[in-house]
């Protein structure tokens, strides 16, 4: 910043216009930043004073003339010092852009004094630090196009003169000395973490170089604090939790002491520095701890579920005090004898009498005269309209247009000549014009809603120009394009030589103006819709006649019209009244405005025009383009009608204009600010004044009054005042009341805001079409406070809110259509404008392209502002910009914004006058189609309306939870159990079942030698490949002596009995038979998955620390799994000298062991069971031969299995039941198991159901991974399933493999999506495991169809189940997860209690079985976790019995279904693992639900993971769609979770696909990912810190 120390304002002038120019030539892109920093510190350099001390820019009174140029929005500036006027016009048309500017909502904000209110807000903030994380985004999601290939929004916008004014400079240094200059913010925004977003992303994507110094010093600077740990890790970061499944083998484990386990833990909390994603959330935090609203109470008791915390009333909100106020009625509407009788009647007069007379001037795009339409040409060109219409679009018998038909008028606004001969020429012919904008494509903003308005009005013609048909969008064909929402329309062009001359005898009729319709203009609502206002002949002449009456006009004056004349004040005055009076219209349109804005000024000049119709944008850009054009005189002018006069932030437009254009001959009483509306027309109007009589006064009022409705002198906080000048008296004829806004029009008191309503002959009567709406706009009828009706006549609503002063002048604060109600307080949208747009010399957003706007949002309205940035606007300064904002706002509005978003340049979408439509821009945020480039969700400052956080109650047996029987309070005990185990004795039995003898064998090495005898050839298993062909299968005999090859090998390598011997083998036969080779041996296998060959650095550290933690002495596995081990690449993951003695069985000697070894008892160690748990915890656990035996008999019995049967697996063979089943099961029951290994079904997705229709298989097992695998790759393809012949009627049973909740959505899917192919409804069921007991739960043959049933949500995360009624809001459908196994006990446990619980409570699911695993593996002899888990016994009720803990929470519920023995069957409910549960503001979660909302707020949302970080929320969510919608995912996912969860989200990250780590059994590894995410490890596309 060369001119850091240079006051600019005080340079020679020749410096300044040369600094102007400078600024000019970089917002054109002519010059380069680098070119113009040298060239401008070259102009600077002489003098530039050098100081020690930063300067602190001037004081606020100096700041005050600049400031106005600083935050005005500008037209094309101009650069040279005095132009002519028409050099000014050709130098700006030569400038013009080929974009539509941004009219409506441009420069009515401008306001000196609250501007310095603003700054002064802001300084008060100086002394916090801002330490708000910026947000990280990937580089490349967003490459901002370069300046040149980018059409920048708006030149309308102060875009380029902030650079041209040359006293810029010196204000924008004291804001920024006044806030913190953005070198030390982005340094204090970025303290502790590693690097900058845009630097760090840049430098990781090698995509472009870092910024220089200032980043560079950040990154030194901040290096050494980046080790320091956060405060606030919760208490088991360091201990229980540490990197998970793929890091590096420093995993805790169960039953570690625990200095082992923190020492051979990764440093996650003290060791490995948290970088920058951790740091970010910490500064999140701190910002957090200090919160800018009163702090909700820490905890409530939890008494009542109320959801919404209902504030208190405020006993110092202001109230009104006043008497109720009196109608205030206008002038008499005089009466005079020459007024025609009708508009037409006007026109015929003028036609005939002054036919050279000029009514209408049209301007090109330079601004010079096109054409002048006379009254004469006027009249005889609409009364060839008239007669075409009526006689030559049809036949004589079958007339098209018949009187009282509604007709759409298409003209663009340059060409007012035709349109006035289109409406006059509809007037005449008695058909009904409804002016519409020109369709410019099928995507035009608000396109579909002009179309219910034409559907609404029942339009079926349009009347258009021949130049304007050329440019409507056609079809390949040459016809015109039907557009969206539109009835289908017959065109006709109205040009003359078109228009057939009328026959001698006929004549238009002209009745005398009555209540018929005379024309429809239309009208958005705040939401977005179009609906027509139908305006009578009376009223239509009527208002015309007021007009004349209030501004004075007189016949043959000339009126400048700026405004769109199809609409509104521009239709009023410049084509109704005018006509009225034989005035000239001279129309000035909007794209001659762009190309030279002084061009109105120069018609007034040129035609000595009276009256001129214009709105604040043009005053400014009038003001903005003057360079000392000594030779205009506005001195002609008596009326200068303002017509958005009632902005409130016109007030300060209308000023500087003045102070302009005084010297011109401006005189200041001319300037006559009005009030209108589209259903009550013109509500009231200043008069032009009489010269040296003193101007009316100003209201200053306090804007914290306003938000509470009521009038209040502002005498307090000067920066929260706003300054509102009064739009002159009620029109002529008129009578006005200030009523209510909502609820019955009750009339206010004389110091209360209100809806101004007016009772006029001069107003709409109706929405065409729309009887229900208009009853309340057009019929309303006043009530005093008593709620009687203050008289029989109705009034129109104006949606104007204002008030009457003193005199009866009217003042207007706002409109309905911009109010937001925010916790009962009402905001105007304009007012936020104004702030946001006075926060600093805008550089970074476009003036004139911001919208605010309310979103509902969990019980109340949230404030919005969305606006365009400029391409060369850098992150930190877009985001510095929207801290500031948020500041300003909070300290102005005391309101809380809830969503700050910046999009591209002209990406927002447009009225069709260039202003931001937008109920559209709201609609696309809401849908997730708004696509920003720099987001800031503000939830936690502005969500002050949470329900109460729950305090636990202190938990104590007391006496209401006395047992007695089987009930505990009342209630019977939820407990549930599988049926008996029984044991068969009949040998004879035995026989006819083929199954060996459970009483002779407890072991199923016994078994497998019974099979090999008596049934050699029978074939166990056959595995698949993905061809589906049979590439291996194993008989009993062959397997025994597979096994017994392997037993001998080990024998020979001098492995001990009882030695833990690792298998690592494939998913097949192989693992098998080197399982069953341990067993004949005497040593305990312990299965391994293989580690990935493409991914060993991420999967080979697991496989070695499951080795080093089972204390492995030897390692089975095939040949190429033995090279891998040994490879370069597996050095660098891991040590690989040390692996224990590797044994490849793929060619072993046959070699029989000495002897088979027998276990002295069936308590002895069969196995080790080890599994990484979704936490991240890997523990093993102990299976005995007897638990082993005990389990096989519970699943034979469940699902009747035997040697005839065949069963298809596809599961991961490593642990749980899917080991038992691939494994165990087939040589304790004797059926063969078809092998589906599920990697292949990556290559070959049919593999799985095409073989269940190959093999006629009637039972088969899954998991939910390979489910989804088949429902999203298949679904679409069932036709061509059943045209191979893929036929599943076959399958009885399809059992999906889990450790978890059932996923119902996914199983009704797969049932729903495979009904085509025969499967059953009824064959999808689920089973239920856990690490304490391998098999819970499974839907055997036996037992009754799983049931569900529905919850309610709130009630769970209270730890209650309460069952509601499908449909219900907050409910959530829970399965049933199968019948309880043979053998198998549950019962729910209060988990702190400990203690039974009743039925339908939810609580921990505690296990008793055979079959339960002894214990957990340890190594160093800690027994506290295996207390803590296993033989455990109830604090009260059954103290004999032990139990297993599962870790899950659940619910037993006795169904009204019978089971096999004819008892009532009682379902068990798994609700969730409570290791994973998130206990959030006193309430605990389950984060499959808040994944569930997540994934269904957007269509781009694929997979998505929460988990917590010291109290806050982290939502992670991949992104299946582009990445320019990256960023509309945030504000959808922090709705959807305050609306369905009540929490705020923390922290929002975008990831690509595939980057949520999910296991084998299809479950997500949300604390691996935790993990990945606070080590930087994720590459996310972006990171969004919520406020």
């Amino acid at each position: 910043m060369a001119d850091r120390g240079v006051d600019v304002s005080a340079l020679p002038k020749e410096v300044r216009d040369l600094l102007a120019e400078l600024d000019l030539e970089l917002s054109e892109g002519d010059i380069t930043q680098k070119g113009f920093e040298k060239k401008r510190a070259k102009l600077l350099a002489p003098f530039i004073v050098q100081r020690p001390e930063p300067h602190p820019g001037p004081p606020p009174e100096q700041q005050q003339p600049e400031a106005s140029r600083d935050v005005d929005p500008t037209p094309e500036p101009t650069a040279t010092p005095k132009p002519t006027s028409s050099s000014l016009c050709s130098a700006s048309a030569r400038r013009r852009r080929s974009h539509r500017s941004g009219g409506a909502r441009d420069d009515r904000y401008r306001s000196d004094v609250h501007t310095e209110a603003v700054q002064a807000a802001l300084a008060q903030h100086r002394e916090q630090k801002m330490a708000l994380p910026m947000p990280t985004k990937r580089r490349s999601t967003y490459v901002q196009s370069p300046a040149g290939s980018c059409t920048p929004p708006d030149t309308s916008s102060a875009s380029e003169d902030e650079g041209s004014s040359p006293q810029q400079a010196s204000v924008g240094g004291a804001v920024g000395q006044n806030l913190q200059s953005p070198d030390s913010w982005i340094n204090r925004s970025l303290q502790g973490s590693s690097t900058s977003s845009s630097a760090s992303s840049t430098l990781s994507h090698g995509e472009g170089k870092p910024q220089p110094a200032l980043m560079a010093d950040v990154v030194v600077h901040t290096r050494p604090e980046s080790s320091i740990v956060p405060p606030d890790v919760t208490s088991f970061a360091a201990q229980d939790r540490g990197p998970r499944v793929d890091l590096p083998p420093n995993m805790p484990v169960r039953g570690m002491s625990r200095e082992q386990s923190r020492s051979s833990m990764m440093d996650t909390a003290d060791g490995v520095p948290i970088s920058r994603v951790s740091t970010k959330i910490q500064q999140l935090l701190n910002t957090l701890k200090r919160p800018k609203r009163p702090p909700l109470r820490e905890f409530f008791l939890d008494d009542s579920e109320e959801i919404v915390e209902v504030p208190q009333p405020d006993p110092n909100t202001p109230r009104p005090e006043g008497r109720q106020m009196i109608p205030v009625k206008g002038e008499p509407l005089g009466v005079v004898s020459n007024w025609p009788p009708a508009l037409q009647a006007a026109l015929a007069r003028w036609g005939a009498t002054q036919a050279k007379s000029p009514a209408l001037t049209t301007l090109d795009i330079t601004g010079k005269p096109l054409y002048t339409l006379t009254y004469g040409k006027l009249w005889t060109r609409s009364v060839k309209l008239a007669y075409t219409l009526l006689n030559k679009l049809g036949t004589k018998t079958e007339p098209v247009l018949k009187p009282g038909d509604r007709v759409a008028l298409v003209f663009p606004n340059n060409d007012p000549g035709m349109f006035c001969v289109a409406f006059y020429g509809c007037l005449l012919a008695e058909v009904i014009p409804v002016p519409i904008e020109v369709p410019l494509s099928r995507k035009d903003a608000g396109s579909q809603q002009i179309g219910f308005l034409l559907g609404s009005c029942g339009v079926s013609l349009a009347l258009t120009s021949e130049v304007c048909l050329k440019g409507l969008p056609k079809t390949p064909n040459g016809e015109i394009m039907q557009f969206k929402g539109w009835p289908r329309l017959k065109w006709v062009v109205t040009d003359s030589k078109y228009l057939t001359k009328p026959s001698k005898d006929w004549q238009p009729h002209i009745p005398t103006a009555n209540n018929d319709i005379a024309y429809i203009e239309y009208k958005a609502s705040k939401e977005g819709t179009v609906m027509g206002v139908a305006v009578s002949k009376l009223a239509m002449l009527t208002h015309c006649q007021a007009l004349t009456q209030a501004c004075n006009y007189s016949e043959g004056e000339t009126l400048i019209n700026v405004l769109d004349f199809k609409k509104d004040m521009g239709l009023w005055h410049g084509v109704l009244t005018s006509v009225m009076n034989r005035i000239h219209a001279v129309s000035v349109p909007y794209a001659v405005m762009k190309a030279c804005p002084l061009s109105w000024v120069q018609r007034v000049h040129i035609h000595k025009a009276g009256v001129a119709l214009v709105k604040c944008r043009d005053l400014h850009w009038a003001m903005m383009a003057h360079r000392e054009q000594r030779e205009i005189s506005l001195a002609s002018l008596r009326m200068l009608i303002v017509a958005d006069g009632a902005n409130p932030w016109s007030v300060s437009s209308c000023d500087a204009f003045l102070s302009v254009f005084q010297s011109h001959g401006l005189k200041p009483e001319v300037i006559c600010p009005c009030a209108s509306s589209p259903e009550a027309m013109t509500v009231a109007i200043r008069r032009p004044g009489i010269p040296g009589a003193p101007l009316p006064a100003r209201a200053i009022l306090s804007m914290g009054g306003l938000s509470h409705g009521v009038i209040r002198v502002n005498t307090e906080d000067k920066n929260s005042a706003l300054t509102v000048q009064d739009v002159g008296h009620v029109m002529p004829g008129a009578l006005m009341c200030i009523v209510k806004p909502d609820g019955p029009p009750q009339l206010c008191k004389t110091d209360e805001i209100g809806e101004i309503v007016v009772n006029s002959r001069a107003g709409g009567t109706m929405y065409y079409g729309l009887p229900g709406v208009t009853k309340n706009t057009f019929e309303v009828i006043p009530v005093n406070s008593s709620g009687a009706p203050i008289g029989e006549i109705p009034f129109i609503r104006t949606g104007l809110l204002g008030f009457v002063g003193p005199g009866s002048l009217v003042f207007v604060v706002g409109k309905n259509e911009g109010l937001l109600m925010v916790s009962g307080r009402r905001h105007n949208a304009d007012d936020l404008v104004a702030t946001a747009l006075a926060v600093e010399p805008v550089k970074t957003v476009y003036r004139g392209r911001i919208a605010v706007f309310s979103v509902s949002v969990f019980y109340d309205e949230r404030i919005v502002i969305v606006a365009e940035q400029r391409p060369e606007a850098s992150e930190e300064d877009s985001f510095q910009w929207m801290s500031r904002v948020l500041q300003a706002v909070d300290s102005i509005h005391q309101v809380g914004l809830y969503c700050l978003a910046l999009v591209p340049a002209n990406t927002l979408p447009k009225t069709p006058l260039g202003g931001i439509h937008v109920a559209e821009t709201k609609q696309r945020f809401l849908e997730g189609n708004l696509h920003p480039c720099n987001i800031l969700m503000c939830p936690h400052t502005c969500v002050t309306n949470l329900p109460k956080p729950r305090q636990k109650q202190p938990v104590g047996v007391g006496p209401a939870s006395i047992l007695v029987g089987n009930l505990v309070a009342g209630k019977r005990i939820a407990q549930a159990s599988g049926r008996d185990l029984g044991l068969i004795e009949d040998q004879d039995l035995v026989r006819k079942l083929c199954m060996w003898p459970t009483m002779m064998h407890q072991f199923l090495t016994e078994a497998l030698q019974w099979r090999a005898q008596t049934d050699p050839e029978h074939t166990l298993f056959v595995l698949l490949n993905a061809k589906g062909v049979a590439v291996c299968t194993a008989t009993c005999i062959q397997l025994h002596k597979r096994a017994e090859k392997i037993a001998g090998a080990l024998s020979e390598r001098g492995l001990n009995t009882g030695d833990n011997v690792v298998l690592l083998y494939p998913p097949g036969i192989d693992l098998i038979a080197s399982f069953y080779g341990c067993l004949y041996a005497g040593c305990v296998p312990v299965t391994v998955r293989p580690p990935h060959p493409q991914n060993l650095s991420a999967t080979l550290p697991t496989v070695r620390m499951i080795i080093d933690v089972s204390k492995a002495a030897c390692i089975l596995t095939t040949q190429t799994l033995m090279k891998t081990l040994r490879s370069k690449e597996a050095a660098s993951a891991v040590n690989i000298k040390t692996w224990p003695t590797i044994i490849d069985t793929d060619d072993l000697p046959r070699k029989r062991p000495p002897q088979i070894y027998k276990p002295p008892t069936a308590e002895m160690l069969a196995y080790l069971d080890f599994s990484v748990s979704t936490t991240g915890m890997l523990t093993g656990v102990k299976i005995s031969h007897a638990a082993v035996s005990a389990l096989c008999r519970s699943i034979k019995l469940q699902c009747e299995l035997y040697s005839s049967r065949q069963i298809a697996i596809c599961l991961d063979p490593y642990c749980g039941l899917g080991f038992v089943l691939w494994c165990l099961c087939s040589v304790y029951s004797g059926h063969q198991s078809i092998l589906i290994p599920p990697q292949e079904l990556e290559t070959s997705l049919p593999l799985w159901l095409g073989s269940l229709s190959q093999y006629r298989i009637r039972d088969t097992f899954c998991s939910y991974s390979v489910m989804e695998l088949c429902t999203k790759g298949l679904g679409t393809q069932t036709e061509a399933l059943k045209a191979r012949g893929v036929n599943l009627t076959c399958v009885r049973s399809c059992v999906v493999v889990a450790e978890e909740r059932p996923r119902l959505a996914l199983t009704q899917s797969f049932s729903k999506l495979f009904k085509d192919l025969g499967l059953s409804s009824r064959a999808v069921s689920t089973a239920f495991s856990s690490r304490v007991n391998l098999a819970i739960c499974l839907q055997g043959t036996t037992g009754p169809d799983p049931s569900t049933v529905y919850v309610d949500m709130k009630s769970l995360r209270h730890d209650r189940v309460r069952l509601v009624e499908r449909g219900a809001p907050q409910s959530l459908p829970l399965m049933e997860s199968g019948t309880i196994l043979p053998g198998v006990r549950v019962v729910i446990v209060n988990p702190e209690t400990q203690g039974p619980l009743g039925d339908s409570h939810l609580g921990e699911i505690w296990v008793n079985s055979p079959h339960s695993a002894s214990g957990y593996y340890t190594i160093y002899g800690e027994e506290n976790l295996q207390a803590d888990h296993f033989n455990l016994r109830l604090s009260f009720g059954d103290p004999q019995t032990l139990w297993a803990r599962t870790g899950y929470l659940g619910f037993v519920r006795r169904t009204e279904l019978l089971d096999a023995s004819g008892e009532r069957h009682d379902a068990l409910f798994v609700v969730g693992s409570l290791d994973e549960t998130l206990e959030l503001r006193g309430l605990r979660y389950h984060p499959v639900d808040i994944e569930t909302s997540v994934s269904r707020a957007h269509r781009s949302i694929g997979e998505s993971a929460v988990f917590t970080w010291t109290n806050l929320l982290v939502v992670v969510s991949e992104l299946c769609g582009s990445e320019q919608d990256a960023l509309d995912l945030v504000p959808l996912v922090t709705n959807v979770v305050l609306e369905e969860h009540h929490l705020v989200v923390g922290v929002v990250v975008i990831v690509d696909p595939g980057v949520i780590p999910i296991n084998s059994r299809g479950e997500k590894q949300r604390m691996h990912l935790r993990d990945s995410f606070l080590a930087d490890q994720l590459d996310p596309i972006y990171v969004a810190y919520n406020m």
